[in-house]
């Protein structure tokens, strides 16, 4: 069979499964022949192997029964970078980059600010996309999951800012000093991380709540622990909201991805907490509420 002929096949077989099936067919064909999406496209009368086929038909299989595309290439795009993922991690989304946008623009304002943390990391989309940006940030990333901590170190390797970035386990923040669970420390000496470290805090935390995200698509396909923000959404929000003053240092910076749906109840939240802070409230490219800042004053 040429590479045409098997295009088309593959283009049938997910139309049901997905809202892009020719360019996911493209994606995933180019994936398994080890080749850019372009070679496919320019390729169209190249005969395949056996095996070449067998290994498409068998990721086809994968795709039809329900097995995310990302999870099926065991890879992700992500703010220019090709993320490694495995289904221990929450797959990277566009929506995302305007949380890494935005701390990459503060950070590069604020020359003397260099200390993050990447509150829940799991594939350490968020920490390594600023560590590529930042080269002089140093970075705590954290997850409460071993398997998406190694993931996300594995990521950090790959791009060459582990120097940059500690891996945790540990729920939401580490206790006031971090040392044998560490599982990556800068130049080789063990964390001794204390209150107000960090000038700058990130968090993509699961946010949606607990009996809307039974009803979406997502439920079963990705981590629940990466997705379910209990009854109303906010379950660690609530948490992490109580440790913050504990940790960010004055005038610090902190960066919320939320639940679109629920922009208005998360600023009400922040400003009970922090009725000092300024808090803004920003729309990703879809023009849903996406992130959510505050920048705590000294008094806050």
């Amino acid at each position: 069979m040429n590479l045409k002929d098997l295009l088309e096949e593959s283009i049938t077989r997910i139309t049901p499964l997905s809202a892009t099936p020719r360019l996911d067919a493209q994606v995933l064909i180019a994936h398994i022949l080890n080749q850019p999406r372009t070679w496919v496209l320019a390729h169209l009368e190249y005969d395949l192997t056996e095996e070449e086929q067998d290994q498409i038909d068998h990721a086809l299989k994968k795709l039809k029964a329900g097995e995310p595309l990302p999870y099926v290439l065991g890879k992700w795009e992500f703010y220019g970078l090709e993320f490694d993922i495995t289904k221990d991690v929450l797959i990277p989304r566009p929506e995302t980059e305007l949380l890494v946008e935005k701390a990459i623009a503060w950070l590069n304002v604020s020359p003397e600010r260099r200390t993050v943390a990447d509150i829940g990391t799991g594939s350490g989309a968020i920490a390594v996309s600023i560590a590529r940006h930042v080269p002089d940030a140093h970075i705590l990333g954290t997850d409460i999951s071993p398997a998406a901590l190694e993931v996300g170190r594995r990521n950090a390797i790959k791009f060459n800012v582990i120097d940059q970035i500690d891996f945790v386990e540990c729920d939401l923040l580490p206790e006031s000093k971090v040392k044998s669970n560490a599982l990556s420390l800068s130049k080789g000496q063990k964390s001794d991380l204390r209150p107000t470290t960090f000038d700058l805090i990130c968090a993509n935390l699961p946010y949606i709540p607990t009996q809307t995200m039974r009803r979406l698509p997502i439920y079963g396909r990705e981590p629940t622990l990466a997705l379910d923000g209990g009854s109303d959404g906010f379950d660690l929000y609530r948490r992490l909201f109580k440790l913050i003053p504990d940790w960010l240092a004055p005038h610090g910076m902190i960066l919320l991805e939320i639940e679109s749906s629920l922009g208005a109840q998360t600023m009400d939240l922040a400003s009970k907490i922090f009725p000092n802070a300024a808090i803004n409230l920003y729309q990703d490219l879809a023009g849903k509420d996406r992130l959510l800042s505050i920048e705590l004053h000294s008094s806050s």
